[in-house]
């Protein structure tokens, strides 16, 4: 074979081989979307028990441990639970000096009140 025709087939094989450059590359994917926000963790997991008022209330909370702390000067109260998703037990009489109340709370919407004062209620939204 004559070398011209070597260097023919040479020259179409390189030219094959280059491919077309005029097309762009593909454009990367998508970066994946961000993670959801955490949900709204609410105010506070501590609530007051003083002067004939829960406080907050009404309150949004995470599901978990929720403490009901007498204040100084309390007089005797109690928490009972009247509604809600769990049975959570009540906590008994206390005053000033006692021991705080805690109690855990799964996802749902409570509400307690204290049985020796009337209008002494509270309401608890408790997020998953």
């Amino acid at each position: 074979m004559p070398m011209s025709r070597w260097l023919v087939i040479a020259a179409i094989v390189a030219a094959a081989g280059c491919g077309n450059s005029s097309s762009p590359n593909p454009p990367p994917p998508p970066p994946p979307p961000p993670p959801p926000p955490p949900p709204p963790q609410g105010h506070s997991t501590t609530i007051t028990v003083a002067n004939n008022s829960f406080s907050p209330t009404p309150d949004t909370i995470p599901a978990g441990n929720i403490t009901f702390h007498w204040s100084a000067g309390a007089i005797t109260h109690n928490v009972t639970w009247l509604t809600g998703p769990s049975s959570p037990t009540g906590s008994g009489d206390r005053a000033d000096g006692s021991a705080d109340y805690v109690t855990a709370l799964v996802a749902g919407n409570y509400t307690y009140h204290c049985t020796h004062h009337v209008g002494m209620d509270g309401a608890i939204h408790v997020n998953p």
